[in-house]
Formats: C-alpha cells, sequence, structure tokens
C-alpha cells in the first residue's frame, strides 16, 4: 500500500496521496486533497521502515549536530531539519514541510511564524490571574 508525495502545482501544495496497490497507483490520476487540482507532480521521498514497538535503535541514529548550522541563515536551519528527519526516518507531517519550505524560500522563523500563527497550536491560557 503506498504513499506517494507529490506537488501540487495548483496551490503549490506538497500532499501525500495513499494508494490500495501499486497497479492504482500507476494507473490512477491523482488528484490534490487540498484544491482538487489533477496537475500534481511526484517527488521523490524516503522509505519509511516500520519498526516493532520494543525496538530501541535509537542509539544507532546518526543524528546531525548542530556544529554547522548558521543561526542567522534560515537555508542553512532549513539543510539541518531535513537532515534530522531524514535520519529520524519519521514524517513529521505537512506543517513540517512548509517550514522547511519556507525556510529554503529565504523566509525567516519569525516571519514564518507571523505567516502561519496556528503553526503551536492554540495560545496557551494565561494562569496568572488570580495570583496574588
Amino acid at each position: 500500500m503506498p504513499i506517494y508525495e507529490y506537488r501540487c502545482m495548483t496551490c503549490r501544495r506538497r500532499v501525500s496521496i495513499f494508494w490500495r496497490t501499486f497497479r492504482e497507483a500507476e494507473a490512477g490520476e491523482a488528484r490534490c486533497p487540498r484544491c482538487g487540482g489533477t496537475d500534481l507532480q511526484r517527488l521523490f521521498s524516503r522509505v519509511t521502515v516500520v519498526r516493532g514497538a520494543g525496538s530501541t535503535d535509537v542509539d544507532d541514529l546518526d543524528l546531525p549536530g548542530l556544529d554547522d548550522v548558521d543561526e542567522n541563515d534560515p537555508r542553512s536551519i532549513a539543510r539541518w531539519m531535513r537532515r534530522m528527519s531524514e535520519a529520524t526516518g519519521e514524517d513529521l507531517g505537512e506543517e513540517f514541510h512548509e517550514v522547511v519550505d519556507r525556510l529554503e524560500a529565504g523566509q525567516t522563523p519569525e516571519e514564518i511564524e507571523e505567516a502561519m500563527p496556528d503553526l503551536a497550536g492554540p495560545p496557551e491560557e494565561d494562569f496568572s490571574e488570580g495570583l496574588d
């Protein structure tokens, strides 16, 4: 049961499409789940290996360090984020991919936060009221 990633050329979003079989993926027409567009470009994706619940292979991962990351260069941050995602083999979701795409385009983290206000989830409640 393959899941392929595509770039929708209509809405410019990265989307994942689940196909029941490889044959269906080859013969079917991919449609963007966000805008319904059919002009999709298939992207190269990493292969994910599912491990058992008792697997503790975290120590075996070759995680990238922060040595060569320039915190003032959004593209440098994006490269590190991609390497970290690839090293863990985890799909971190569409918001992650959008943030990395924006960093690669040169947007600063502050600009991304402003453009995507719901990124961090709902605002935290202020529990300081009533404390005296």
